[in-house]
């Protein structure tokens, strides 16, 4: 047999993605520069090449030409905003009278210096000529001809900054209030000019906004600034920034009045209020309740806004204004995916079952290698958002060399907050799995806790965050052949995603899991693992990877690792929502870490990044079957 290479080739490309990985994650938070601190050296702008204005603009005579030598942001600048260049088309049909440009000339120095200071050019040199031309011999007279020249100078740098507060704010914060505190750390972190970046009258006005939008977004709404100052100094082309806000008086929250409800009771959604009367008003805080309604399932929409303050006592009470969903919703539909074939699904909710404050799901799947039906009964929201759920599903699965039929029981809680969703949960299964080497039955109970954590800037469409889903379970399998015993089951997918450039993009997945029990015992297949298909290693069938027993037949094993890495970019300017993509997966499953030997796939693919997610088509080949396979699938797992 042919002896295979220790590190096939694959696994280089591998081995530099998950660096890449781990190398790409988000900058540190830049220190805070504190008053007064050194000043940092300022350095000159770099020169560009000369930006020279057309005469004429889309068929529109020009009343002279103009002609400005800069660096080319600067050059773009003064061709928008100077009012020699504005007038030179704007002028009509008549021209303009030599006096008339005359005065634009004679002006356009000190206009063109006060812009270039909003871009941080203090020391700058400008020097305005008008050239006269000659007339060609026999032709009509040339237009007048203006020139306009920038020596640039060094750009302003910002050498220190300090920031103060006045008002209830900085009473509370010096009380050593948590939220004050909380608040005042975000107004530092968030300052945007720090030392060495350039001072422009952009980042400035954008910089004072953005203390005042935080403390107004923190309970402040009547903040000002009290004072502001940028102290310029051309000789060292620095910038020292002072600002001082007056937050004014704290607003707090009243009642919770809820408008829109007829279905359902009241408590569905006051037992999503993570806040009483008296507390500090936030912006957050209504927006968290939002979205807390918004992934309720109960309502198609829901506004969460600020009442008046009638009294005068800043207190405002918070209302609540929700859309119910309806009672009743069923979807049917018909699909295929390279993992398992064609398929027929249905899915069926009813938001009030038999009159009670649950709400029941039943969905299934018809199709060509698996069939299974799932139902699931959610209490709606208790006290502090929990919810009581109790499920079951019976599953059947042909995965080629295997034919497994379980069910399965679950009682517990979930609790779902802004970026993390938990389940706990008591569980009992049982499966039967058929093989060319016979039959095996087994069944466990467990105590088993979930979590998926998302910092993600899109759920559908991510391009920038981590995403990650952690389970651990503690039990006791059964078994009529073989010896009962307890286990332990551990399991993480760990996903990332990163801009790379302008128009690259670099997803990462480290998938783990461990099951830990005496050899001799039975594991149900559903808590064993395999490898293979569209969101494991691609190039490989559905489930076909793990150990093999004596008669060659692929199972599942006690151990799994897999990993990705892929690089994509649209394709066209005029398409960005479809992108072209390539990728290197590798993985297996074994009964034990020293036997596991990855396997690996390479391959490229397009992506429609679709309002529903993204749709996936890959061609892939599997080194180890040495074939090639398509993928296809839609979303993304986490």
């Amino acid at each position: 047999m042919k002896r295979r290479p220790a590190v096939p080739p694959p696994a280089v490309a591998l081995c530099c993605g998950l660096w890449l990985l781990a190398a790409a994650g988000p900058a540190r938070a830049q220190a805070e520069g504190r008053w007064p601190a050194e000043p940092a050296s300022a350095s000159a702008a770099p020169a560009g090449d000369a930006d020279a204005a057309v005469a004429g603009v889309a068929g529109v005579p020009a009343a002279f030409e103009l002609d400005i030598e800069a660096p080319a942001p600067l050059a773009r600048l003064l061709r928008n905003q100077l009012d020699l260049s504005r007038f030179r088309l704007a002028a009509g049909p008549d021209g303009i009278t030599s006096s008339e440009l005359d005065r634009l000339v004679a002006a356009a120095p000190g206009q063109a210096r006060s812009l270039l200071r909003t871009a941080g050019y203090f020391s700058a040199a400008v020097t305005v000529t008008r050239q006269v031309q000659e007339p060609a011999a026999g032709g009509a007279a040339p237009l007048p001809r203006v020139r306009l020249r920038v020596e640039a100078g060094p750009l302003t740098r910002v050498a220190l900054w300090s920031l103060s507060t006045e008002g209830e704010f900085k009473d509370r914060l010096e009380g050593g209030d948590e939220e004050s505190v909380d608040t005042w750390v975000s107004l530092l972190r968030d300052w945007p000019l720090r030392p060495g970046d350039p001072f422009t009258q952009d980042a400035w006005s954008a910089t004072k906004s953005g203390v005042l939008a935080t403390l107004r977004s923190r309970g402040y709404p009547q903040a000002a600034l009290e004072a502001s100052r940028a102290d310029i100094s051309t000789d060292e082309a620095s910038a020292g920034l002072r600002v001082r806000a007056a937050s004014g008086p704290l607003y707090r929250l009243g009642a919770v009045r809820v408008e829109g409800l007829s279905r359902y009771r009241e408590s569905a959604v006051l037992n999503l209020v993570d806040f009483g009367p008296g507390t500090p008003y936030t912006d957050k805080r209504l927006l968290d309740l939002q979205e807390r309604l918004g992934r309720s399932g109960l309502f198609d929409g829901a506004s969460v806004t600020l009442g008046p303050d009638d009294d005068g006592d800043r207190v405002a009470d918070v209302l609540v204004r929700v859309r119910e969903a309806p009672l009743q919703q069923a979807t049917l539909g018909v699909g295929i995916s390279a993992n398992t074939g064609p398929r027929l699904t249905w899915e069926h909710t009813h938001r009030r079952i038999a009159g009670l404050a649950w709400t029941l799901r039943n969905k299934g799947q018809l199709g060509r290698d698996e069939r299974n039906w799932e139902t699931e009964a959610t209490s709606h929201p208790l006290r502090g958002g929990y919810r009581a759920l109790v499920s079951g599903k019976v599953e059947w699965l042909d995965a080629g060399d295997s034919l497994t039929q379980a069910w399965q029981l679950r009682a517990g809680a979930s609790l779902d907050s802004e970026r993390i969703e938990r389940r706990v949960f008591a569980e009992a299964l049982q499966d039967e799995v058929r093989t060319a080497s016979g039959a095996r039955l087994a069944t466990a109970v467990s105590g088993n806790y979930h979590l998926v954590w998302r910092s993600l800037d899109s759920v559908l469409l991510p391009t920038l965050g981590e995403a990650a889903n952690m389970q651990v379970g503690l039990g006791y399998a059964l078994s009529t052949t073989t010896p009962n015993g307890a286990f332990g089951r551990a399991y993480g997918r760990f996903s990332a995603y990163r801009p790379v450039g302008e128009r690259w993009y670099f997803t990462g997945r480290l998938e783990l899991g461990h099951l830990q029990a005496a050899r001799e015992v039975s594991i149900p297949e559903t808590l064993r693992f395999r490898a293979g298909g569209d969101e494991s290693v691609r190039g490989y069938a559905f489930r076909s990877l793990g150990p093999r027993d004596a008669a060659g037949v692929v199972s599942s094993g006690r151990m799994l690792a897999t990993a990705s890495v892929e690089m994509a970019r649209p394709l066209l300017a005029s398409m960005p929502s479809v992108w072209g993509a390539a990728f290197v997966d590798a993985g297996q499953a074994a009964d034990r870490w020293a036997d596991l030997r990855p396997v690996f796939g390479l391959g490229v693919g397009v992506r429609w990044r679709s309002p529903i997610g993204p749709l996936r088509v890959d061609v892939a080949y599997g080194e180890a079957v040495r074939r090639l396979r398509l993928h296809v699938s839609v979303g993304i797992a986490f």
